[in-house]
């Protein structure tokens, strides 16, 4: 009888953890692993990052009933996961460029906001973009999204559904864990 006791103390403990691991990498983490050059070099091919699912609230399905809250607007320049407006069983990380309201031109490569004459800081983007694009109108509960490797990036620019919801952010990126640790916002 007291062998089946310590198993079932093994199988509860397991139970536990099991339960635990799945709430984490469900309700509190997102783990992903980058793609593609689009964010390069803040964040390279390959490597694998942490993001937090709570950065801006929670939206979650619980037995067909909706539950959501917001308690943080995501910022200009936060680095974000989020589900591909054209095809939302895809992830994407981009970073934040245009708030709600705001208008997103680029010039030759620089980005304007609300026609403003000087060009946003983009002391992050390894490289002279190329191209002129917009203007955008940011539409309420929107974002603008672009890659930090401008010339390689699939972004807001050229997808069919320009925007990104605010319900289509799955979390805010946080940690690079591989190949090295580094912190992304």
């Amino acid at each position: 009888m007291k062998i089946w006791n310590e198993i079932w103390d093994y199988v509860k403990m397991i139970i536990i953890v099991v339960v635990v691991v799945l709430v984490i990498n469900n309700v509190v983490l997102i783990n992903a692993k980058i793609p593609s050059e689009s964010m390069e070099n803040t964040i390279m091919t390959g490597d694998r990052i942490f993001g937090f699912r709570l950065a801006y609230g929670f939206n979650m399905n619980v037995f067909g009933n909706e539950i959501s809250k917001k308690w943080k607007d995501p910022e200009r320049f936060d680095i974000v996961i989020f589900k591909y407006p054209d095809d939302e069983s895809q992830l994407f990380i981009k970073r934040i460029i245009g708030l709600p309201g705001d208008k997103v031109e680029i010039k030759d490569g620089k980005v304007y906001l609300n026609d403003s004459e000087t060009p946003l800081d983009d002391s992050f983007v390894p490289e002279t973009p190329l191209g002129s694009f917009g203007p955008y109108e940011v539409p309420e509960n929107c974002y603008f999204m672009m890659g930090d490797n401008r010339n390689n990036s699939k972004d807001s620019r050229y997808w069919q559904n320009t925007y990104v919801r605010f319900d289509q952010i799955v979390g805010k990126a946080e940690i690079r864990y591989f190949p090295s640790i580094k912190l992304l916002n």
